[in-house]
């Protein structure tokens, strides 16, 4: 029996565990994960996720600000949790309250910290981020050392990690090399002058394959989590591709079938004309939903199995598919827009080609409006 939902996500739980599984084989025991869960989980719903992570074997979690960090504490209290972007000043006082771990880049930061550490009688701990060619965050590798040695001077601080960004690891082996070079330089220096962190981490999603001497002893997986093999022109990723399994689903149904003429244009701007009498159908889902107008005339879908293009202008609430050579097609059918239906499947990465974006962008995008249904396993 179809679900009554116009536009649904569906997330597979199962493949989630299988995928920090597969994960953690690959890095082993000695090294721990910190799953990336900013953006609502990359789409996939943040509590939600963040409940079958803690049963499934993760360390830590990433995410960008406090009130992503508020909503895991509200499953599982005192988990670690690293704020990835920089606290503005005014969340330095809730940030510490909250024992999240901050990403500082600078003395002025480190000293603010302090300061409200030794108020609330607490100890914070912090990372320091390095930088070593992202140039968003970061203090410059050569003055990294005189700042870590300020930090560990300061009270309430614990200096409990280090750790950098890779800006091209998917596609640039050379500048990645610099970047690794530069950041495995800083980390034995400050080992040899006999300094103590906890936690120094580099890789993320590409990184974990592709940098294999960054391993150090904590990972940053946010999109392969999630079963979506970053792009680039690096072939490990057929590999990759071979170990992780799709996450997320997005669908929705076939509201109306009809016949069309010849010379019959479609959508707002007349941007299709059909150039032959052709069957379309008319679907539940628009870029209200996430599903971007930039795939408009370029993405395709799945309905019964057959891929069908998206005809016209993606509207807000509806598009249109040429179902034309799939005449069983009836109101009501269920179309998928990422995911696999019959022997097809479209894949984040596809749908994002088409919308000339990348697959980050296509997954946080869909709209708190699309349900999101968990299948295969619990998620409180």
């Amino acid at each position: 029996m179809k679900n009554c939902y116009r536009c649904w996500a569906e997330v597979d739980l199962g493949a989630l565990r299988e995928n920090l599984a597969w994960i953690r084989n690959q890095v082993g025991p000695e090294i721990k994960i910190m799953t990336v869960v900013k953006a609502d989980a990359y789409g996939h719903g943040l509590k939600q996720i963040a409940a079958l992570l803690m049963q499934s074997g993760t360390d830590v979690f990433g995410v960008a600000n406090l009130a992503e960090a508020a909503n895991i504490h509200a499953v599982g209290r005192g988990w670690p949790v690293l704020m990835l972007g920089a606290c503005l000043p005014e969340e330095v006082e809730l940030a510490v309250r909250d024992e999240v771990m901050p990403t500082l880049s600078t003395l002025a930061e480190a000293e603010h910290f302090s300061r409200e550490a030794v108020r609330q009688g607490k100890t914070v701990r912090l990372h320091l981020k390095i930088d070593t060619g992202m140039g968003r965050l970061g203090v410059e590798p050569p003055e990294a050392l005189p700042l870590m040695r300020a930090i560990r001077r300061l009270p309430g601080l614990q200096l409990h990690g280090v750790f950098t960004h890779y800006s091209s690891v998917e596609d640039d082996p050379d500048y990645s090399q610099r970047q690794a070079d530069q950041f495995i330089r800083l980390v034995r220096q400050a080992r040899a002058e006999g300094m103590e962190i906890p936690l120094v981490h580099a890789n993320s999603s590409g990184g974990l394959l592709l940098e294999p001497e960054t391993l150090f002893n904590l990972i940053r997986p946010g999109l392969v989590v999630y079963g979506v093999v970053p792009p680039g022109d690096r072939p490990v990723h057929a590999e990759l591709a071979r170990h992780v399994r799709a996450v997320l689903s997005l669908k929705c149904r076939v509201s109306l079938v009809k016949d069309i003429p010849a010379g019959k244009a479609l959508s707002y701007g007349h941007t299709f004309v059909a150039s032959s009498p052709m069957r379309v159908a008319t679907l539940t889902a628009g870029y209200g939903d996430g599903y971007m107008r930039a795939g408009s005339n370029r993405a395709y879908v799945l309905i019964r199995g057959r891929r069908c293009r998206i005809l016209g202008r993606i509207t807000m609430d509806q598009m249109i598919a040429d179902v034309t050579e799939a005449p069983e097609v009836i109101d009501g059918d269920e179309a998928v827009l990422i995911g696999r239906q019959g022997g097809g499947e479209i894949t984040a990465t596809e749908l994002a080609r088409w919308m000339n974006t990348i697959p980050w962008e296509v997954l946080t995008s869909i709209t708190y409006r699309v349900p999101r249904l968990y299948l295969g396993g619990h998620a409180s």
